[in-house]
């Protein structure tokens, strides 16, 4: 607990992180500073609980003077604002100042090097704050909010190293089922590099429908990786592969005989398709320098990684690169959950994760598979 002194008055107050006895109060706080876009009780609770999320509060002998929120998305370098409010009677003193440099604080012992946020154009003294402390703009958002007043993308470096970053503009999509990251990873390569494509929940299904393993750990099979380049192929893009290994993906995921049967028969096929249709498979692991190099010349790379370090969950997943510099990959993450209130679309545009857990990351499995399929407009 550390114990301030408003800059532009004798304002007394501590800031901490939030308890379950302050929700009502925060409640009370949210109706008093937002119009519309309120978080509810259930996410003050959860933000308080989550080890995902920071709930950071701003006390003094008047009670509760304001909050920041803040987002700690696992496995990667990134922190994000998601809500800063400030009492009616406490703004113009400083207290959003400290909260806010109390969120860079967490966010740095917590290993985030970039902090982003959302903000309302309209929100002079906000923009101004932020711009003060060194956040600048990256994105503007139209009808953003509920009031549909639009919102300005900022973010600040918190790590005093080189931060120049390369990407391009890549549609972000949602995975429309649990089993689907690969298609959704698949149409926002399509969606760049063709303008005239369009992502269809229809054509995600039949994308599983054309790569599907058909079986995997439990439940629906996942996507191997020729059979995304195949289907990209077929859509209009040119596609190759690098494979860490030669024989059939994934066969260690069941146990059972047969479903190990069906996925050898799944994986030869899509070799002898790629090898019909001339799709190069490069049977070795595709260097990060090599990656990048392909980034630079205009190729987007879906890349197979595991969950593990984001969710606890050992996974295959697949994520689409969108960027780099010199510390992190920047990638588009198709997996979004529309339950949870205090995650947004953005928290899953060019997150960035340092290298070295990327490479961690882009291994799955007891074999350590590493898999990339780099798409080329033809």
């Amino acid at each position: 607990m550390n114990s301030h002194t408003a800059p532009h008055s004798s304002l007394l107050f501590e800031v901490r992180s939030a308890l379950s006895s302050d929700v009502t109060a925060l409640l009370a706080l949210e109706v008093a500073a937002f119009s519309g876009d309120r978080l509810s009780r259930r996410s003050f609770r959860r933000a308080i609980t989550s080890t995902g999320s920071a709930l950071l509060v701003a006390v003094g002998e008047q009670g509760l003077l304001g909050y920041a929120l803040l987002h700690l998305r696992q496995g990667t370098r990134l922190a994000r604002l998601y809500s800063l409010a400030v009492s009616p009677d406490s703004r113009g003193l400083g207290v959003g100042r400290v909260l806010m440099e109390a969120c860079e604080k967490k966010a740095v012992t917590q290993g985030k090097a970039l902090l982003r946020l959302e903000v309302s154009d309209v929100n002079l003294g906000a923009i101004a704050l932020y711009h003060k402390m060194g956040y600048q703009d990256f994105g503007h958002y139209n009808a953003y909010y509920e009031d549909q007043t639009d919102a300005i993308r900022m973010q600040k470096t918190l790590r005093h190293y080189s931060t120049e970053q390369t990407s391009h503009p890549i549609p972000w999509l949602a995975q429309g089922t649990p089993f689907t990251c690969g298609p959704a990873s698949l149409q926002m390569v399509l969606s760049a590099l063709q303008t005239a494509y369009q992502a269809t929940p229809d054509d995600e299904l039949e994308i599983w429908r054309e790569a599907t393993t058909i079986f995997m750990t439990s439940g629906h099979g996942g996507c191997h990786p020729m059979g995304l380049a195949l289907a990209a192929q077929k859509r209009g893009l040119s596609a190759q592969l690098w494979l860490s290994e030669a024989g059939p993906l994934f066969v260690d995921s069941v146990r059972d005989a047969l479903k190990k049967d069906v996925i050898t028969r799944v994986h030869y096929g899509f070799a002898k398709q790629c090898d019909r249709l001339g799709i190069v498979v490069n049977y070795s692991v595709m260097p990060l320098v090599q990656l990048i190099s392909a980034f630079d010349s205009g190729a987007l790379a879906l890349i197979l990684i595991s969950t593990f370090r984001m969710d606890g969950k050992k996974a295959p997943h697949w994520v689409v690169m969108s960027g780099y510099d010199d510390h992190c990959i920047l990638v588009h993450d198709p997996d979004f959950d529309e339950n949870e209130e205090i995650q947004s679309p953005l928290d899953c545009q060019y997150v960035p994760i340092a290298r070295d857990e990327f490479e961690k990351m882009s291994r799955f499995g007891q074999c350590r598979l590493q898999a990339t399929v780099v798409c080329q407009s033809l």
